[in-house]
């Protein structure tokens, strides 16, 4: 695989490199893994049009694109209460 170079910081190289150590990675490897946790534009609407299809087709669901985008962001909602979940979870542990 042919490889480049990515100007950061040295402060940002240095946190980087020992949280790579930290988790038995490489530099490379610990950006190329953190990278694929990064949806793009593209890809975050595919993952819509795909979700927005299924519960079309399984669930009989009658919105329109129009009534999706006008309504509440569940998955932000259901993000913010996992990460309470965690943070309460946390806080119990401590």
């Amino acid at each position: 695989m042919a490889t480049t170079t990515i100007q950061v910081p040295k402060e940002t190289r240095d946190h980087l490199a020992q949280v790579a150590k930290e988790r038995g990675l490489s530099l490379g490897q610990l950006v190329d893994q953190l990278a694929s946790q990064q949806p793009t534009a593209a890809q975050i609407a595919e993952r819509v049009a795909t979700t927005r299809r299924v519960l079309r087709e399984r669930m009989g669901c009658t919105l329109t694109d129009e009534e999706f985008e006008d309504g509440p962001d569940v998955l932000a909602n259901v993000y913010a209460m996992a990460a309470e979940k965690m943070r309460a979870g946390r806080d119990r542990a401590a």
